[in-house]
């Protein structure tokens, strides 16, 4: 099976056990949606490398691309190096031009030994420079380890995603006053003749909404979109559109 989109794993004890709020998960899911790159799942792990190994491999098997959240400082709980550098079947090396780069901003001689773990990767690992900051985004064979502090982890993923090639997904709304089970028949038509046309159902519960479903219609193409909204709002009772997007 062909390997598309991204996959995304998300490493810290602190998520698991609610001391950090994850953000940049959200974050991902965001930009990846709003460059058109597909994601096929986002699993969060804790700093354990066994598990980071099984993480990375199932994300490896469906995806093209694979990000990690956190785990690459200089820390004894900063494992991501070495679980990434297993998953692949790989050693640790350590990186000459790192090393450079760290002693190009503290005297050798008082970096830390663990302060040099900042230039351990898996083999084959490059160094892709990051603007607006010294520390480069450290990138394998289509694996991004990034940074689990979310300004750090926003401004990489950005150098990486001008790197890759998506496709934006042109999206509609129409929320409507009924229920599901009052419009289920028409979305059900439309989707069996359009195949091509993903239709999203998603009921609101709060009754200070003013609408009772927010239908989502998508598309790698405008066309598709239009000419499935338009058979659904065809096919609905009179009124029952609120607004559309």
């Amino acid at each position: 099976m062909e390997r598309t989109g991204a996959a995304a794993v998300i490493i810290g004890n602190e998520v698991l056990t609610a001391k950090v709020q994850d953000l940049n998960g959200p974050h991902l899911i965001k930009r990846l949606r709003e460059v058109g790159i597909p994601l096929q799942s986002v699993e969060t792990v804790l700093d354990d490398v066994d598990a980071i190994v099984d993480a990375v491999s199932r994300a490896r098997r469906k995806a093209r691309y694979v990000f990690t959240s956190g785990g690459i400082g200089p820390t004894h709980d900063d494992v991501t190096v070495r679980a990434v550098a297993m998953a692949m079947g790989r050693r640790v090396v350590r990186l000459q031009e790192m090393l450079d780069l760290i002693t190009s901003r503290v005297p050798e001689r008082e970096v830390t030994p663990e302060g040099l773990r900042l230039a351990d990767a898996p083999e084959g690992a490059v160094l892709l420079p990051q603007a607006g900051t010294w520390f480069p985004v450290l990138a394998v064979d289509d694996i991004y380890l990034l940074p689990g502090v979310p300004q750090l982890f926003r401004m990489q993923l950005e150098t990486v995603l001008a790197r890759l090639g998506g496709s934006p997904v042109s999206v509609s709304c129409l929320y409507l006053s009924l229920g599901e089970s009052d419009i289920a028949g028409v979305l059900d038509r439309v989707a069996l003749d359009m195949p091509h046309v993903a239709i999203g159902s998603y009921p609101e519960f709060d009754p200070a909404k003013d609408y009772r479903v927010k239908v989502t219609i998508e598309s790698a193409q405008q066309g598709p979109v239009d000419a499935a909204l338009e058979r659904i709002v065809t096919g609905l009772p009179e009124g029952a559109v609120v607004r559309r997007e």
